[in-house]
């Protein structure tokens, strides 16, 4: 029995279809507002969109007590909200920080898909960049 199979059986099914479809779309958005922080154009509005996506994500999976998740979104979440207040454009690190963030939400998702047991966070992920340039 996997995280899908744990979900369903402690969840309403519709609220789970929908938090899956919800969370397929903010990781599908991710990467390219990760990407567009190092545009100075586009910097303001991906930032303030990727804390909303890890600020969504936390709180949808803290309801649904999908622990890892909710930790490493909040983790994301306090790093975008030092970030907000910072000019534009973030330094390589931090994208490259952002970038394999993405790939652990992605690899939840294939989790998710599969009813595999969650994948362990990679500790490297839990190492703040320098985001001074």
């Amino acid at each position: 029995m996997g995280i899908r199979s744990d979900l369903d059986a402690n969840f309403d099914f519709e609220i789970v279809d929908e938090f899956l479809d919800h969370y397929s779309m903010m990781i599908d958005s991710m990467e390219v507002m990760i990407i567009d922080l190092s545009k100075p154009n586009m910097y303001h509005r991906s930032v303030n969109e990727l804390f909303r996506v890890f600020h969504n994500i936390k709180s949808a999976s803290g309801y649904l007590k999908i622990e890892p998740m909710t930790k490493l979104a909040a983790f994301v979440e306090s790093e975008l909200e030092v970030l907000r207040d910072k000019e534009a454009p973030v330094n390589e690190e931090t994208i490259n920080w952002l970038l394999e963030v993405s790939d652990m939400f992605a690899a939840w998702q294939d989790d998710l898909k599969l009813d595999n047991d969650l994948s362990k966070i990679k500790f490297s992920l839990l190492k703040i960049p320098d985001t001074d340039k």
